[in-house]
């Protein structure tokens, strides 16, 4: 599913606080990333991040 900036920034953003909270990552943690952050990124990238973005139309 294709998201819009700001979808992509709130879903990383959510995520990196989950993580930064405790969260154990959804990834294998690659060599030298320790910021949720970009934790949270790579996940978005390889996306398996849990978080669904319902649209509704506009009228």
């Amino acid at each position: 599913m294709k998201y819009t900036k700001f979808e992509k920034a709130r879903i990383i953003g959510a995520r990196a606080l989950q993580l930064a909270y405790g969260a154990p990552p959804l990834i294998k943690v690659p060599e030298g990333i320790t910021e949720p952050l970009a934790l949270a990124e790579e996940e978005y990238e390889a996306s398996v991040i849990p978080i669904v973005v319902i649209k509704e139309k506009a009228e």
